[in-house]
C-alpha cells in the first residue's frame, strides 16, 4: 500500500489500555494524521476496520471477544493484500508472541511502556516516509551510535522486543552524554529513563536486569567477552547493570561516539 503524502495518514487504534487515551491525546493535532476510529473490544475493532478501511492500525495483542491475533487472520482473510498497515503495541513481550504476530504479517511489534515519538516514527517507518525535521538531520551521529549499541545487542544476545532493549540503550546513551550520572544510577539515571517511558524506577531496573541476564542465559559468552575483552565473563560471573552500561558507554566513546 502506498500513501499519497498529500493526504493524511488514517490510524486506527484497537487498545483497552490507557495507551490508546495517549495515542488519541498525541495524534489529536497532528496534521499529518487522521484517528478514524477506536475501540478497546476485538469484535467492534474488526467491524470498524473492514467499514473505515484506515492505512495503520496499532493493535494490542490482548482484547475481549476477538485478540489482535484472531483479528489479523480476519482481516487478511476478509481485505487480502488490501488489509491495513497493523504494529502491535502490546505489553506481551514474550518471543512467542512476537515471533506470532510478525509471521502474520504485523509491521512492528512495539512493547509497552514506549513513547508517542516512536510509535509515529515506526509508523513512517511503514511508509517509508523520510523524516523531515531540521533536528533530525543534522543527527546522522545518534543515528550511527544507535545503530552501534543495537548491533552490541544483538552480538550479546539481547533481543529487541524486550523492556529492558529500550531502557537499556536509554541508559547508555545518558551514560554517554552524562559519565557521571554512572555514579548515581539509582537517584538519576532510572528516575530519568522511567519519566521518559512513563513508568517507574523499579520496573526500569528490573526490566534491565532481566536484558541482561537473558544475554548470558542465551550463552554467548564469547561474544560478549570479544566486544568488552578487557574482563573475562563466565556464565555465572554477570555485571550488574551499572557496570554494564558503564562498559558499554566506555566503549562507545573510546571508538568516538
Amino acid at each position: 500500500m502506498e500513501i499519497n503524502s498529500k493526504r493524511k495518514i488514517k490510524l486506527y487504534i484497537a487498545d483497552n489500555t490507557d495507551f490508546k487515551n495517549k495515542v488519541l491525546t498525541y495524534f489529536e493535532n497532528k496534521e499529518d494524521y487522521e484517528v478514524v476510529g477506536y475501540a478497546d473490544d476485538g469484535q467492534k475493532a474488526f467491524i470498524d476496520i473492514c467499514a473505515l478501511k484506515p492505512d495503520v492500525i496499532l493493535m494490542e495483542c490482548v482484547l475481549p471477544n476477538l485478540d489482535g491475533f484472531v483479528i489479523m487472520d480476519k482481516l487478511t482473510e476478509r481485505m487480502g493484500i488490501n488489509r491495513p498497515k497493523i504494529i502491535i503495541v502490546s505489553s506481551l513481550s514474550h518471543e512467542g508472541f512476537v515471533s506470532k504476530a510478525m509471521a502474520q504479517g504485523a509491521s512492528y511489534f512495539i512493547c509497552k511502556p514506549t513513547t508517542m515519538d516512536i510509535v509515529e516514527q515506526r509508523i513512517k517507518d511503514v511508509f517509508g516516509f523520510a523524516e523531515k525535521k531540521e533536528e533530525e538531520k543534522v543527527k546522522p551521529k545518534n543515528r550511527a551510535l544507535e545503530e552501534k549499541i543495537s548491533n552490541i545487542f544483538i552480538t550479546v544476545g539481547i533481543p529487541a522486543h524486550i523492556k529492558g532493549y529500550q531502557f537499556l540503550r536509554e541508559a547508555i546513551k545518558m551514560a554517554i552524554d552524562q559519565p557521571e550520572i554512572i555514579n548515581s544510577i539509582t537517584k538519576k539515571l532510572y528516575p530519568a529513563i522511567a519519566e521518559k517511558f512513563d513508568t517507574s524506577s523499579s520496573k526500569v531496573e528490573r526490566a534491565i536486569r532481566h536484558a541482561i541476564e537473558v544475554a548470558w542465559n542465551r550463552g554467548k559468552i564469547e561474544n560478549i567477552n570479544s566486544i568488552f575483552g578487557l574482563k573475562v565473563y563466565t556464565s555465572n560471573d554477570k555485571p550488574t547493570n551499572g557496570e554494564f552500561i558503564a562498559l558499554v558507554a566506555d566503549k562507545m566513546i573510546i571508538e568516538g561516539a
